[in-house]
């Protein structure tokens, strides 16, 4: 039966082949199938040493790169769960995952981080430092690992067998262990792959972590599916210089990243109405001739203003992006539709943890910036009577690691997965309308999704990260991080960005963050998504004084 590693033995065909290509010792270096593959023998004999046996869980908390790929795919194949772990998470969150999964084995980037989690609690058999630095009584990866092993191997598992269990990171309380089988993360690699989405002659350019399933799934598993290339990027902060050194042709991306791209671009021209007025009519007519309703005059012009405007953008992408698929959360059409114009397709996914996680993405030739495009071939997805997306298929997950109460709240006994989102299925296409649990209710009655909301004010540039608060109130009021501190001019603008919304659907009041939502100060979580709850608990105060000055009476 296939275990996911035999996408590796499948590689070994062609050893020579080149897979991966990342930064060591101040060079870009490629690294060979049969490189791979001798770093995961290595890891195989050691395990055998140690008395790991299948179903055991490994912990990995390293940055993105061959190591990570090795590691996993040696756990993968001698039928181990792995437990991946967010580098940039707090030590805490990683000890939690660490301390419920029972992990036997947990490797780390370096001896700060070892450090960091022994304070935190952790008791496991063994910890392993990749950089161990000196002076320090972690032990290292290189010296753990055997000189000598037999050649790598995957282990015949079923559909059924556990291949990794996810934490999701959550945007409140403590995470729950996702339970993913070979199974799973098979079908929706398929899946993935029939979209025509991924080429054996691409190279991908890695930059969302890999512990988070859509990078796994999409930057990594697929990829190796089909022999394409593999380049890790350094970093959020060399994520330029490596888009344009690198070329790649295919990515998957966070709306963020594309944002901040996005900003850079109108910011280039903020100056010169001449260059706006070009900007927007290349990308408007674009759009058009890429998504339906252009005239003629639009196909006319479209190739020499994407000579003229869009090739030098472009070309910071390395010239040779092909696609960008993005997921992890909702993006602004706005956006997409700049993109698109300029000539670069972004097709906007959706998923999640539980799905491993593709569940639909629009398709080259049928992309639709206001949908999250059709489901896989192989996921069904039906609306409740409430509106809540739900999903059935081969890659829904196995459950909640011991956890059979939660598991029981979402898997129904015939195999639907409950959301938790709310979406509208319109031509087969899939649209998401918020949360389930974050719909406002104001207290006059009237109800809104608040992301529909805080996507269409953030399409003015002047906010940066945004939180609408309203539930149980007389009115909504803003939480933003935004580029100017007057708070009427805020809502002024974020009431224009309004107006297609109902009468009700309006801010009165906006609070203003002293400084930006970071993974770091807690309010986002490692894949940029804002914790709400912990939003709501640092600006307690502030909102609770926005509601007490407009009571009645005062």
């Amino acid at each position: 039966m296939p275990n996911i590693a035999d996408l590796l033995s499948a590689q070994l065909a062609t050893p020579a082949r080149v897979l991966y290509r990342q930064f060591a010792d101040d060079a870009w270096r490629d690294v060979t199938a049969g490189e791979v593959a001798g770093r995961a023998a290595r890891w195989q004999a050691a395990f055998r040493r140690e008395g790991l046996r299948p179903g055991d869980r490994v912990a990995i908390g390293l940055r993105n790169g061959v190591q990570w790929v090795a590691l996993d795919l040696a756990a993968l194949g001698a039928r181990l769960a792995v437990v991946p772990l967010y580098v940039d998470d707090n030590a805490d969150n990683q000890a939690y995952c660490i301390a419920d999964s029972d992990a036997r084995l947990v490797v780390v980037e370096t001896a700060r981080m070892a450090g960091a989690l022994v304070r935190a609690g952790v008791a496991v058999d063994r910890m392993l430092c990749l950089r161990p630095g000196e002076g320090t009584a972690h032990r290292a990866v290189d010296d753990f690992l055997p000189r000598d092993a037999a050649p790598f191997s995957a282990d015949a598992a079923d559909d059924r067998t556990l291949a990794t269990i996810c934490y999701t990171s959550g945007t409140g309380g403590k995470p729950k262990g996702v339970m993913l089988s070979h199974g799973n993360v098979l079908a929706n690699v398929a899946g993935c792959r029939a979209t025509g989405m991924g080429r054996p002659d691409d190279v991908f350019l890695s930059l969302l972590p890999l512990s988070h399933m859509f990078e796994r799934t999409g930057g990594y598993y697929l990829p190796l599916a089909l022999g394409a290339k593999v380049t890790f990027a350094r970093g959020i902060a060399q994520l330029a210089e490596d888009f344009a050194s690198q070329a790649p042709t295919a990515v998957f991306a966070v709306p963020r990243v594309f944002e901040k791209f996005a900003e850079r671009i109108r910011a280039a021209v903020a100056g010169s109405g001449w260059k706006r007025a070009l900007l927007g009519r290349c990308s408007a007519s674009g759009a058009r001739v890429e998504l339906g309703g252009a005239s003629l005059l639009d196909r006319l012009l479209v190739p020499a203003l994407r000579a003229l405007v869009a090739r030098p953008i472009l070309a910071r992408f390395g010239g040779r992006l092909r696609l960008a698929v993005v997921g992890g959360a909702a993006m602004d059409p706005a956006i997409s539709r700049l993109f698109i114009g300029l000539g670069l397709p972004v097709l906007q996914g959706y998923g999640m943890t539980e799905a491993c996680p593709v569940i639909a993405v629009n398709r080259l030739g049928e992309n639709d910036p206001d949908s999250v495009g059709r489901p896989l071939d192989n996921v069904e997805v039906r609306l409740s009577a409430q509106g809540e997306i739900q999903v059935r298929g081969p890659s829904v997950m196995l459950g909640y690691w011991r956890n059979p109460e939660a598991t029981a709240r979402v898997l129904s006994p015939d195999g639907w997965l409950s959301t938790g989102d709310l979406g509208e299925l319109r031509d087969g296409r899939l649209a998401i309308r918020g949360r389930l649990k974050d719909v406002l209710v104001l207290s006059n009655g009237e109800k809104l999704p608040p992301q529909d909301v805080e996507l269409a004010i953030l399409g003015d540039g002047a906010f940066e990260q945004l939180l609408l608060v309203g539930e149980g109130r007389p009115f909504l009021t803003l939480v933003a991080v935004a580029k100017e501190s007057d708070e009427k001019a805020l809502v002024k603008r974020a009431n224009e960005r309004l107006k297609a919304f109902p009468r009700y659907v309006r801010v009165r009041r906006a609070i203003v963050a002293p400084e930006p939502w970071t993974v770091e100060n807690g309010l986002l979580t490692p894949t940029l998504k804002i914790r709400r709850e912990q939003v709501l608990k640092r600006f307690a105060g502030e909102i609770e004084r926005v509601y007490a000055a407009d009571a009645p009476g005062d």
